[in-house]
């Protein structure tokens, strides 16, 4: 998959999303983002305090046991509240390795982050970790780590206008060289670097589909109103609320399939649910969500 992508000319640049609006020859507007033009290799660094001691509400389903080598999904577009400057709400796929508390992860899909892109809109992201996300963690272009090859796709770009629609997410470990590419609609939008994955860089052994929520007042009173997925709980009959269908896994890289047993979890089922539709369906659907504390009496 990689080897039409694999090598860079020295000016090839990459897209990085800034809201700071300053005039430069180097600048472009793109959806409505303003957009810096840096060189592939001169990517920024900066350690978030977003990215560190994270406290994250998980309602999700997942599979494991087996080496995986990719995952696929189509997640439906929302634009949840978000209460705070210092909470994010996020829809993702995720591959994961690693003890529990210094696990590595790969991971893509949507997210509402205002301390990272500094505004409430549905943006496009990518994320990855390799110490259970205590001293590492970065977002999109935001330090070393992952290569944009597309010159079409801005990761970290606004999708708030695919609000109500879905998105297809693929993460995909090339079999030649290791490296894990995530694909966006269909298009190749980049690669981390195998180098960077200690032990992911052999495989995952755990695939989630979800929804994530975090905040410094999960678990405390009042809770945070930072909704998840739509905001609204799991509905089946409307799809309402957080979906993804078409959960797919790839199995030390042959074809995608179907996974054999899929998990549900929630930490909080007063504030955010889960449920998994596969009776009577050609294919598990997974619903999530909730409000938080918001307008919810049963969420303290």
């Amino acid at each position: 998959m990689g080897f039409k992508l694999m090598i860079f000319l020295p000016l090839l640049v990459s897209s990085i999303v800034t809201s700071q609006i300053t005039r430069s020859s180097k600048r472009h507007v793109k959806d409505g983002d303003i957009v810096d033009c840096v060189d592939i290799y001169k990517q920024p660094a900066f350690n978030h305090p977003a990215l560190k001691n994270h406290t994250i509400q998980f309602s999700v389903v997942l599979t494991t046991g087996f080496s995986y080598s990719g995952a696929k999904a189509n997640i439906k577009v929302w634009n949840p509240f978000v209460e705070s400057n210092s909470d994010y709400s996020s829809s993702q796929v995720m591959l994961r390795n690693g003890p529990f508390k210094t696990f590595e992860t790969a991971e893509a899909g949507w997210t509402v982050n205002p301390i990272v892109y500094n505004d409430s809109k549905t943006r496009l992201f990518a994320y990855w970790t390799v110490d259970g996300m205590q001293d590492t963690g970065c977002f999109d272009l935001t330090c070393p780590g992952f290569v944009q090859t597309s010159q079409e796709i801005l990761l970290g770009g606004d999708i708030t206008s695919l609000y109500g629609s879905e998105i297809t997410i693929q993460i995909h470990k090339d079999p030649y060289t290791s490296n894990w590419w995530l694909i966006y609609n269909y298009k190749e939008v980049g690669y981390w670097p195998r180098d960077i994955f200690p032990i992911l860089k052999h495989q995952a052994t755990l695939v989630q589909w979800g929804g994530e929520v975090y905040s410094p007042k999960i678990g405390t009173r009042p809770h945070t109103a930072t909704a998840m997925g739509s905001g609204e709980f799991s509905d089946v009959i409307f799809g309402s609320s957080g979906t993804i269908h078409g959960m797919l896994i790839e199995e030390n890289s042959h074809d995608l399939k179907q996974p054999e047993t899929l998990y549900v979890s929630s930490d909080e089922w007063d504030c955010y649910d889960a449920y998994l539709l596969k009776e009577g369906v050609s294919e598990p659907k997974f619903f999530y969500g909730g409000p938080g504390s918001r307008n919810n009496p049963r969420c303290p």
